[in-house]
């Protein structure tokens, strides 16, 4: 007989559930004190983006990305995060008046080939990551690219794939939850749509929104590729999973050929002409991860040594927290993501995985609409009414994590969610669009820029001790001495090492 949730939650045991580990990494954009993005290039003093353990930048030489280690505590994880914002915006001050935009949805964007991309150094690798942008730029557009967001890393001992994909089968199922809880980018600045067939409505003069949108950024607008969508990747196991990416990886996409891989000049369009450039090209709402060897593929690593952890992508920035996600937040997320895996997880098909991408679009774009109606199980269901299933379901995982760690803290995010879902003027989407309307004129840049400045007064004012700064300046030093190793070592020319990266043999595991 089928162990029941409560049955599994107890035989997790106290041991494994503090055994729960988890990691941040947050991109934000730099931004002029007018709202405009910041077209300089990586401040130096924050050392090498190609080695730096905790800054690096994503898709834009002017996007940050800040890392987080690994945690066992929540609270240890927000401090640590805390501490590389200070860090950040100190060096931004001393250098100049550039700050973190809080936003998810980008602040005002130049022309698209005006977006600089991220720059690794001369090396092999470098040059790679930098070609890979180019590519996603040609393909998507550069804007797009800008989107910012949180990535929430965890794990928990003793599990292996197969529950792993149960617990990612359900997180998309349910991943509805967290687009309505907190999404907070129900609205973006006109540059980022000037030109394009969006559908939204008009706020103010600059400001484009949909009343009821929860995450425009996880909407079609957001990060998004109609390419991709001919990908009905499985996640029923290991081999469903790597077989779909392994295809999209290999198989040249017309589209894409048309491209080419050189310009006519002979610089670099992209990496390759396939679906997917590389695996980090494959949009999700959360992927299997494998921590990988230097120079070794990502769907490699996980055949050859399974999933380590998950990386959820589906959180918005919450421009109300000065670090963008909230304790609450994080907590409410450890019990969502057991609940995922403590539930029953069937196999995933063709029509449940096009119906959920309907369901995240839906939420996305419409998700306060009352009366609003998702699909489950083919058959229609009130997002509020399946929300309070969900919720009720998770206490008691809130619970068993309150007796195991102290306090009552868990608990408490769980009935703040059910709070918000009572009242959904108190939702981050709706707060935002109040905040728009009653103090800035229906300004989504005006908004987010007072935002972005009170928070980069609020790190400006926290104590930061002299041990914290060498700290940081000795990752600096450090990250800039390993790229110059990585750039001395390089004895092959760049194609001859981009074929032979991008080669099927690999993405094969060990015989």
């Amino acid at each position: 007989m089928p162990m029941t949730l409560p049955l599994r939650l107890s035989a997790l045991g106290a041991a494994r559930l503090r055994g729960m580990l988890r990691g941040i990494e947050k991109e934000s954009l730099r931004a002029l004190p007018t709202g405009a993005l910041a077209l300089t290039p990586h401040p130096a003093a924050l050392g090498a983006p190609l080695t730096h353990p905790r800054i690096t930048t994503d898709f834009s030489e002017s996007q940050l990305e800040l890392i987080t280690g690994v945690h066992g505590g929540v609270e240890d994880c927000l401090d640590e995060l805390t501490r590389i914002h200070q860090f950040v915006y100190r060096t931004l001050a001393t250098a100049g008046d550039e700050r973190l935009w809080v936003g998810s949805m980008p602040c005002g964007l130049p022309t698209d080939e005006t977006i600089p991309l991220g720059r690794y150094g001369s090396s092999n690798i470098g040059r790679a990551k930098s070609v890979y942008r180019m590519g996603l730029g040609h393909r998507y557009g550069r804007r797009m690219q800008t989107i910012s967001g949180i990535h929430y890393n965890w794990s928990l001992p003793g599990l292996g794939n197969d529950e792993y994909f149960a617990l990612i089968r359900n997180f998309r199922r349910h991943a509805f939850l967290l687009l309505y809880l907190f999404g907070a980018s129900p609205a973006v600045c006109s540059s980022f749509v000037a030109g394009r067939d969006h559908g939204l409505e008009t706020l103010g003069e600059f400001t484009r929104y949909l009343p009821h949108a929860t995450s425009l950024r996880m909407g079609r607008l957001g990060y998004q590729s109609e390419a991709q969508a001919t990908l009905a990747v499985s996640y029923n196991s290991m081999a469903s999973y790597a077989n779909s990416l392994h295809d999209a990886l290999v198989q040249p996409y017309p589209p894409y050929e048309k491209i080419g891989i050189r310009n006519l000049g002979g610089e670099y369009n992209q990496l390759a002409t396939t679906l997917l450039q590389i695996e980090n090209e494959f949009y999700g709402t959360i992927r299997p991860k494998r921590v990988i060897h230097p120079g070794e593929r990502p769907l490699h690593a996980l055949r050859e040594r399974g999933v380590e952890y998950i990386e959820v992508r589906c959180m918005d920035l919450d421009p109300f927290v000065p670090v963008g996600i909230a304790a609450g937040t994080v907590r409410f997320l450890d019990v969502f993501l057991l609940h995922c895996l403590l539930s029953d997880s069937p196999p995933d098909t063709p029509a449940e995985i096009a119906a959920l991408g309907r369901n995240q679009h839906h939420t996305a774009t419409h998700g306060r609409e009352p009366g609003l109606r998702l699909e489950r199980r083919g058959e229609p269901v009130l997002l509020t009414e399946w929300a309070a299933e969900l919720l009720d379901q998770c206490a008691p995982i809130a619970a068993a994590l309150d007796a195991v760690h102290g306090g009552s803290a868990y608990a408490y995010a769980v009935a703040s969610a059910r709070a918000q879902l009572a009242e959904p003027a108190t939702l981050r989407s709706a707060r935002a669009i109040a905040a728009m309307q009653r103090d800035f004129d229906g300004s989504y840049t005006a908004f987010i820029r007072a935002q972005s400045e009170q928070t980069r007064n609020h790190m400006l004012a926290l104590p930061w001790s002299a041990p914290h700064q060498a700290a940081f300046e000795a990752m600096t030093r450090v990250s800039v001495d390993k790229q110059r190793a990585i750039e001395a070592a390089d004895t092959m020319d760049f194609e001859t090492f981009r074929v032979a990266y991008l080669s099927e043999e690999t993405l094969a595991p060990k015989c």
